[in-house]
């Protein structure tokens, strides 16, 4: 029940026009809810009343165990394909949607809690969370942002006063987080498994209506009652001007593409940093575009396209390489839960279906190319220009030179006055190859790159860089290092690398250390699903 706390003004469209999506719930009681972290800066901008900002109910509050005016918290169904395998009853099982804002932006946003306690979606786990992965998705989530990436982020993170058990005794946590909306692809997959198509037609509508609004139209076709067919692979031609036009009257189809592009094009994003979400399961994909769900997510070091951070991926299904491949395959998940709101015939269904996933590639190719083509200086990409992007990676790879740093370290070859290779080749000597013989293709690839570049003056292609290319991200070790301190009561160090992260494209005297991959001798890194 309220207690006249009103910290936010909600307006909950989900509970109100989607019953048989969620059930209503209450967090957890915990003895000793404390604020750890609370962003001010996202508060403000959800239009958060800050009076409550030193109120010590804002941390219940957060906590879940202590309920808002207007605040409807319920635990939201889901089902979802897991390493492949289809899991058909998921849900919230430790986590409450605590209600929607409109925030000062006009963007309705929805705060949402993970570690708040078992559900009935719990499926045998204790519901709760504890500080280090709260910490980490917190920090991971704020980098992103700043980085450009469509994203989840942190209002607050509290301690709860209990004592969690994981590897370890650890200190028990609740993250409080902000997305477009938690709808994910396992939403459709669960009442598709059932057969409902009358939901499915209603989350289709209110999902086009909230996330992509110049594409909704409500349903008014009839549904088929056709079971629905695995979508694989094909050879056929990418979807025709004809079928672009049914889109107009096909709602289905409208959001299948929205979502298809918004994948596409978070995914490129992800690419250019060097991201690794590492779980990429069809519960973890949200048709808004966002990123979610940092459990095992880390960003590689040394360019490698099979690597692996998560402890429970052994097979590098999501690896950095096979990121695009993994999202397509997703969206095939998500294209069969949608066949029967397609079209009344089922070949028909299959066919539109097959035509935005034939695409896929397509779409893919240009969001990359616009994502790299700043970080190689370059405004206006072209099609050749894939060539070009990749003959650099291929040379990062060859010696294993860090993703990061290398592009920094090519911005800076194109000095005012002369192209100067110090820099990028400082980089190849740090790895200890010294030969002309191992150096000569990358002198071949920098004048292929210089004469691409054409006239422009130095000063501003190395601004455009510079612009791209962060000098600082979430570095492992050091993340892993800070979280380590926080559970042991010391926040400094995160607190120091969640400003540098936030601010990735800005010097600081200083921090050099902050830019600097893992020492050689480190262990490997590994992640773990901690929240």
């Amino acid at each position: 029940m309220a207690l006249d706390f009103s910290p936010f003004r909600f307006d909950n469209t989900l509970v109100r026009d989607l019953p048989g999506f969620y059930e209503p719930w209450q967090g957890a009681r915990v003895p000793n809810p404390q604020l750890v972290c609370l962003n001010l800066q996202l508060a403000d901008e959800l239009g958060m009343d800050m009076r409550y900002s030193a109120d010590d109910r804002l941390a219940a509050f957060f906590s879940g165990m202590l309920n808002a005016d207007g605040s409807e918290p319920v635990a939201l169904v889901y089902a979802g394909h897991q390493f492949g395998g289809f899991s058909p009853r998921l849900g919230d099982g430790r986590a409450l949607l605590l209600g929607e804002v409109i925030d000062t932006h006009g963007r309705r946003r929805d705060i949402h809690l993970k570690g708040s306690g078992r559900t009935n979606f719990s499926r045998g786990g204790d519901g709760k969370a504890v500080l280090g992965p709260v910490l980490r998705e917190y920090l991971m989530g704020e980098a992103m942002h700043a980085l450009g990436v469509p994203t989840t982020r942190a209002i607050a993170a509290v301690s709860t006063g209990e004592h969690v058990y994981r590897d370890g005794i650890k200190p028990g946590a609740v993250l409080a987080r902000v997305a477009a909306s938690h709808i994910r692809v396992g939403t459709f997959e669960y009442f598709a498994a059932r057969q409902d198509h009358e939901a499915l037609k209603a989350l289709v509508d209110y999902s086009l209506a909230r996330h992509y609004p110049l594409m909704h139209e409500p349903s008014t076709q009839e549904q088929s009652t056709q079971e629905p067919s695995v979508l694989e692979p094909s050879t056929q031609e990418p979807s025709t001007p004809e079928s672009k036009e049914h889109t107009a009257t096909n709602p289905a189809l409208a959001l299948l593409e929205q979502v298809a592009d918004a994948q596409a094009a978070l995914v490129a994003r992800w690419m250019g940093l060097g991201f690794i979400h590492g779980v990429m399961n069809t519960d973890n994909v949200t048709i808004s575009g966002e990123t979610i769900d940092y459990g095992p997510c880390a960003f590689m070091e040394a360019y490698d396209p099979h690597t692996v951070f998560s402890s429970i991926d052994a097979d590098g299904r999501y690896a950095y390489g096979n990121q695009p491949g993994i999202c397509r395959w997703n969206l095939a998940r998500f294209a069969e839960a949608l066949l029967p709101l397609l079209a009344k015939d089922e070949s028909e269904a299959l066919a539109l279906a097959q035509g935005v996933l034939d695409r896929f590639a397509e779409v893919y190719t240009r969001e990359w190319l616009a994502v790299f083509a700043p970080k190689f200086g370059i405004a206006a990409p072209e099609e050749d220009d894939l060539d070009l992007f990749m003959g650099f990676l291929t040379e990062l790879g060859k010696l294993g030179l860090d993703f990061t740093q290398a592009f920094r370290a090519l911005a800076f070859s194109l000095e005012t006055e002369v192209q100067d290779e110090r820099h990028i080749l400082s980089l190849w000597r740090a790895s200890g190859v010294n030969s002309c013989a191992d150096t000569a293709s990358l002198l071949a690839w920098l004048e292929r790159w210089r004469a691409r570049l054409g006239g422009e003056p130095p000063e501003q292609t190395r601004a455009r860089m510079l612009g791209a290319n962060p000098i600082y991200i979430p570095r492992n070790h050091l993340l892993q290092a800070a979280l380590d301190d926080a559970e042991a009561g010391d926040m400094a160090a995160f607190e120091a690398l969640l400003a540098l992260v936030c601010r990735p494209f800005d010097e600081q005297p200083g921090k050099t250390g902050y830019a600097m991959p893992a020492p050689k001798d480190s262990a490997p890194f590994r992640t773990f699903c901690g929240t």
